[in-house]
């Protein structure tokens, strides 16, 4: 039988007292981040609270086309992520086609494998299956590419000077910014290997803590984990893969010329 208990209004104005920590932490080392906390407060209440009833809605409809359409928004939701947390950016809709795109492939790819060759649920495209997953596989890969296009245009102009005589040497690109992208690589990656790593020991994952919540038994709670963090772990590897080569290509040219002149600082609100 299931213990789920539900939580009301109550209950979470109680949980939000401790968002004060984070204040009181802010006012008292004058990280001057009052704003940005009630911003980002406000907005994971009505993001979630709008994202449960559309979830809602979505798993009573039962259709491909609604999941589709929730699928390919959270893509691009992800995407703009990525483009709008990077310090150096390339101009236009070519860092956020890099993200998207790559967000795209390996959030398609891992919710295939998962739900059509492990999972097999019966429709097979069964929304609180495919959106969950989805999601999940996204924000790890959404991480993981922001890290490494971060570190990848950051380390390019830290070691310009290197990077440069290697090409003028006759190095290709992809050999003359080989240290930049390995660093980038490990960088992207590091998030979900220290996750696995601390998962079951240090920590109960949110998919496993969420389900025995909900009254799951925790043996089978415990083996959709265990899927899970092998999905997300390869399809972040994956994902880290595509955008440091993406990136490499990005930021040189057909000549094999470094070109950091593409990227713009972002701005920032004073």
């Amino acid at each position: 039988m299931s213990s789920y208990v539900a939580l009301d209004v109550v209950d979470l104005a109680l949980a939000a007292c401790l968002i004060l920590v984070n204040a009181a932490v802010s006012l008292a080392f004058r990280l001057d981040m009052e704003r940005s906390l009630a911003v980002a407060t406000l907005r994971v209440i009505v993001q979630l609270s709008l994202v449960g009833l559309v979830l809602k809605w979505i798993f009573a409809q039962t259709s491909p086309l609604w999941t589709l359409a929730l699928a390919t928004v959270m893509i691009v939701a992800a995407g703009y992520e990525i483009f709008s947390r990077q310090e150096k950016r390339l101009p236009g809709l070519w860092s956020f086609g890099l993200g998207t795109g790559t967000l795209l492939f390996v959030g398609t790819l891992g919710t295939v494998f998962a739900v059509g060759a492990v999972i097999q649920p019966e429709p097979l495209a069964a929304p609180r299956f495919v959106l969950p997953i989805l999601g999940m596989v996204l924000g790890n890969a959404m991480t993981g590419i922001s890290l490494v296009l971060d570190t990848l245009s950051s380390g390019a102009e830290r070691e310009r000077a290197a990077i440069e005589a290697r090409l003028a040497l006759g190095a290709p690109r992809f050999e003359a910014l080989s240290q930049v992208t390995r660093r980038a690589l490990k960088t992207g990656m590091m998030p979900i290997l220290n996750a696995m790593s601390a998962a079951g020991i240090v920590s109960l994952p949110g998919m496993m803590t969420g389900q025995i919540l909900a009254g799951v038994d925790p043996v089978e709670a415990t083996k959709y984990q265990i899927l899970i963090m092998f999905l997300i772990s390869g399809m972040t590897a994956l994902a880290a893969v595509i955008a440091t080569f993406g990136g490499v290509l990005l930021i040189t040219d057909d000549r094999h010329r470094l070109r950091l002149d593409r990227l713009s600082q972002r701005r920032t609100k004073t």
